[in-house]
């Protein structure tokens, strides 16, 4: 799938296959949580991984800029409360030189799409609280308390596909 004109020429969204892509999403993430943020690593990468679709916004040197994880299937239903149709979206993350340019916002489309395809009717993320206006502006909605994960306040958010 390739991005639209917002992530800027020559950027695509793609599902990533492969180690060499799960390499360039495993660097964007460090970069963006571990370094950036102070996510502990233990934290950051966890047993939902192998098993959840990644995508990746890549430039047209193969350099990766952002990346998202959709959970789907019964690891989604244990992870939102058992919600029949119900994805999660997770570990949105964009490189500092990407942000600013609609990547992001195009890569929670490529997720919901992604989710759409394996048969989901709605979309559950959990926010950090700084990002809920971002999330808000595509649709989000803001349900429940604030709550601290990896020392990151957060707030659950839901979309209807």
């Amino acid at each position: 799938m390739s991005a639209g004109a917002g992530a800027g020429p020559g950027v695509t969204i793609r599902v990533a296959e492969g180690e060499g892509d799960l390499a360039l999403v495993r660097a964007v993430r460090r970069e963006v949580f571990i370094v950036e943020q102070n996510v502990p690593e233990e934290l950051e990468y966890d047993e939902y991984d192998g098993t959840s679709a990644h995508l990746l916004a890549v430039a047209a040197d193969g350099t990766g800029l952002g990346t998202g994880r959709l959970i789907f299937g019964d690891q989604a239903r244990k992870l939102t409360g058992g919600v029949e149709g119900r994805v999660l979206l997770g570990r949105l993350a964009v490189l500092p030189a990407a942000r600013g340019t609609g990547l992001g916002a195009e890569l929670v489309r490529a997720i919901e799409a992604a989710g759409a395809e394996r048969g989901a009717s709605e979309v559950e993320l959990h926010a950090q609280v700084q990002a809920l206006g971002f999330y808000e502006r595509l649709g989000y909605v803001a349900e429940g308390p604030v709550y601290e994960d990896a020392g990151i306040p957060h707030r659950t958010m839901t979309r209807a596909l």
